[in-house]
């Protein structure tokens, strides 16, 4: 690739003053987000002190009704050209290149943007891979082109195979760039790359723990991986599921460790809440059966049950008591012949002498 592909503009070129409603925008930009605010302070900055540096357009003849008419297409600049709307300009001092081919634009426009470092990574990285395929050139030889190395020009690459939803996350600025480089430790377990990215999100962590963790999943792998089945693998998921951190289970040839992460004193509670909470709500149906069989009693067959409003309305004097009243007793402390219970003695029974008497 030439040399006018590391072109700058410098005072000794001709600057034109061109309309901003003539000026199309690259199709070959790179950047898809722009920073609203940083914008508005750009035009702010416009306002008072021009555009001190000017864009750079490549001009296209077209036809129009009334004749040949001039298009300028945008080949760097795109972040001055929009603030320069939003301050109400109608002109911008521009820099006019003749005859350059589509790939010299997209070149220009990739390296401009990634010498800036506003860039987010996925931008810079989507642009990064438009090089290599657009111009068949080597990670080194891109790195030369924007100076860094090859292993800078890898590493970004490997960011574009992060799922859509964390490339998204980075652009957004949910997470840093150090926060995908260590989510992409985990590309062959999306599970639980998809549980630490949660993670990352929802608690804010620092790069260094979400490390740790990244490296805490990749050694547990290496240690646990032929021991844990797949019911235990389905139950880690859940209680990660349900008490929303990390947890971790190693089988070993007797019994095993059960280990629940949390990163704040806050969490530790949140955990402590979510378990006592669990465990109440086990309880529940455990003591209603007790108290059920508790209150149950037992009911004979062929025997008429009555109901507990019947029950109630028997009074306890009303039933004959099951055992006679005994018979009194005498001086020789022998039931009395002359009591009120004869009925008590029984007829057949022998007397004393009979007892006693010698035949």
């Amino acid at each position: 690739m030439n040399d006018d592909a590391r072109y700058i503009p410098t005072k000794y070129d001709s600057i034109f003053w061109i309309e901003l409603d003539k000026i199309v925008p690259n199709p070959f930009q790179p950047r898809r987000e722009f920073d609203e605010e940083r914008l508005k302070a750009l035009a702010a900055s416009i306002r008072q002190y021009g555009v001190l540096q000017p864009i750079v357009v490549t001009r296209k003849d077209v036809e129009r009704e009334d004749g040949l008419g001039s298009v300028y297409e945008l080949i760097s600049g795109e972040r001055r050209l929009r603030a320069s709307k939003l301050a109400g300009l109608k002109t911008i001092p521009a820099v006019i290149r003749e005859g350059e081919s589509n790939l010299t634009k997209l070149e220009l426009a990739i390296i401009e943007n990634l010498q800036r470092e506003d860039l987010n990574a996925i931008d810079r990285a989507k642009a990064l891979s438009k090089l290599v395929e657009e111009f068949g050139i080597s990670h080194g030889e891109v790195g030369a082109k924007i100076g860094k190395s090859r292993e800078y020009v890898s590493n970004s690459l490997r960011l574009l195979t992060l799922p859509e939803s964390m490339q998204q996350a980075v652009v957004d600025k949910e997470i840093s760039e150090g926060h995908a480089r260590t989510l992409l430790a985990l590309n062959d377990r999306p599970d639980e790359r998809e549980t630490l990215f949660r993670e990352i999100v929802l608690k804010k962590l620092p790069v260094r723990a979400a490390e740790r963790i990244a490296r805490s999943i990749a050694q547990d792998r290496v240690r646990t991986y032929h021991r844990k089945t797949a019911e235990m693998a389905e139950l880690e998921k859940s209680l990660t599921e349900t008490l929303g951190t990390r947890v971790i289970i190693e089988a070993h040839a007797e019994g095993g460790r059960l280990s629940i992460e949390f990163f704040s004193p806050e969490d530790l509670t949140h955990l402590a809440e979510v378990l006592a909470a669990e465990q109440a709500r086990q309880a529940q149906p455990a003591a209603h059966a007790a108290a059920e069989v508790g209150n149950a009693c037992p009911v004979f067959p062929n025997t008429t049950q009555l109901s507990d409003e019947e029950s109630a309305s028997v009074s306890s004097d009303a039933l004959p008591d099951p055992v006679p009243p005994a018979a009194p007793l005498d001086a020789s402390g022998l039931p009395d012949a002359s009591g009120d219970a004869p009925e008590a003695r029984i007829a057949d029974e022998p007397s004393e002498d009979d007892l006693y008497s010698i035949s």
